[in-house]
Order: structure tokens, then sequence, then C-alpha cells
């Protein structure tokens, strides 16, 4: 008898296991950490600095301490090692592939990174659109009170201001008003969809390549590339059979 794999009272031998794999589409993800297993492989790491380093980090100074956080975590010090050599490798890997495209890259994306605070009414009924943008222009009413009594989506619940967020998630419509105002420009009635919108933009926040934004891209960079080798990556069950025939994963 083969290796089992026990769960609960399922017990899964090798072409069960991979039955259920193929079932559960769950190849495509093992697939995708054996790409990048492969890839990192070749990085040089240190493991005692990396463990140092993560102890440091987490204040696990003593031996103690370190096999208390492992037993709370149920790990064992070979598979933190293990985690912490993939994780170190796959930080260098992305540095050294995609570190020097950041800055053109940051360019290209900084539209829709920058971020903007904006007050917003959205209603179906025109005429109360004209008469609330009127009030707000001419009268000098208070946007929030107005989208608060008569707004028709949830900004009615936050007194119709909406952010900071970033210029890629409000409608594509309201995106582009909003990049070339300038902030207190108010927007008469503009339709949107099903509804009439009133903006303002309150403020304009761009986007910096700090530390965050920077592993956000690079990360970008990374799981396009990731994509790719899946997609060039073949997978497909084969048989035991003398004549195996390929079942293709779906």
């Amino acid at each position: 008898m083969g290796p089992v794999l026990r769960i609960g009272q399922t017990q899964l031998d090798a072409p069960a296991l991979l039955e259920k794999l193929t079932q559960y589409q769950m190849i495509p993800q093992l697939a995708q950490r054996l790409i990048i297993e492969t890839a990192i492989a070749p990085v040089e790491c240190d493991p005692e600095q990396v463990y140092r380093s993560f102890c440091q980090n987490h204040q696990l100074l003593t031996e103690a301490d370190q096999q208390e956080w492992l037993q709370q975590q149920q790990l064992t010090l070979d598979q933190l090692l293990d985690q912490l050599v993939y994780e170190e490798r796959l930080s260098h890997f992305k540095e050294e592939n995609w570190g020097s495209q950041l800055e053109s890259y940051f360019l290209q994306r900084k539209a829709s990174l920058d971020r903007v605070l904006y007050s917003l009414i959205r209603t179906q009924d025109a005429s109360l659109a004209q008469e609330l943008y009127f009030r707000i222009s001419d009268d000098g009413d208070s946007f929030a009170e107005l989208a608060r009594q008569y707004a028709e989506g949830q900004e009615a619940q936050t007194g119709g201001l909406i952010g900071p967020v970033e210029l890629s998630v409000p409608h594509p419509v309201l995106a582009q008003m909003l990049s070339v105002s300038q902030p207190g420009q108010l927007w008469a009635p503009t339709p949107i969809g099903e509804w009439l919108v009133i903006a303002r933009l309150e403020k304009f926040v761009p986007a910096q390549m700090d530390e965050a934004t920077r592993q956000r891209l690079l990360d970008e960079l990374f799981q396009e590339w990731l994509r790719q080798q899946l997609q060039e990556t073949p997978m497909e069950v084969m048989t035991s059979t003398p004549d195996p025939s390929p079942m293709p994963v779906t």
C-alpha cells in the first residue's frame, strides 16, 4: 500500500488525491507554486540569516519563545524555514527581474493610482437634479445636507462624501470629470448610466512611489509574468496505462 492522505474520516491514495485535485480545479494552483519554485531556485539565500531576522522582527528572542510560537502556529521548524526561504527568494526574484522597470511602470499606472475625495449626489429625477445643483452653486446650500435628504444612492449615508479612492474606482465618466477638476469645482447634473450625477471634487491626492506602492507595482508585474507562464505551461493528467491518453485539466 502506497502513501495515503487522511483528512478526518476520508483517506485518499495517490489516484484518489489526483482525482480530487482535478475535480476541485486545484491543479493550476499547484502548477503555479511549482513554476515559482523552479524560477526562484537559483536565487541565493542564507536560511540562518533569514530565520534570525524573522525572530528579531517577531520578538522571538529565546529558544523557548520560538518553540512556543511554532506550537501556536502548528508548524515545525523545517516548515517555517521552508516558507521563509521561499518568501526571501521570491522577494529577490521580483526585485531582480522587475525592480528596474518600476519607475516607468509607475508613470503608466499613475493616472489610475491618484486618489480623490469627492462629494456626490445621484438621482433619477431630472428636475430635482437641476434644483439641487442651483441650490448648491447659487444659494450656497450644504452639499452634505442635500445629499442626506435627496441622494438616491449609498452616498446619502455619508452626506455625499466618498473617498479618498483611486481614480480607477469610480465610473470612467465620473473618474474623467474628477481627474480634470480643481478642488471645489462643482459639476452640473451629468448622465452616468441610469443616474443624473452632481459631483464636486474635494481633494486630489497624487500617487507617490512610496514603499507600499512600490511593492504593489512589483507584485503586479510579477503576477503578469506568472499568468503568462501558466498559459504557456501544459497541464494534463497522464494515466499509467501503456498507451497513455492525456486528460486535459480544465
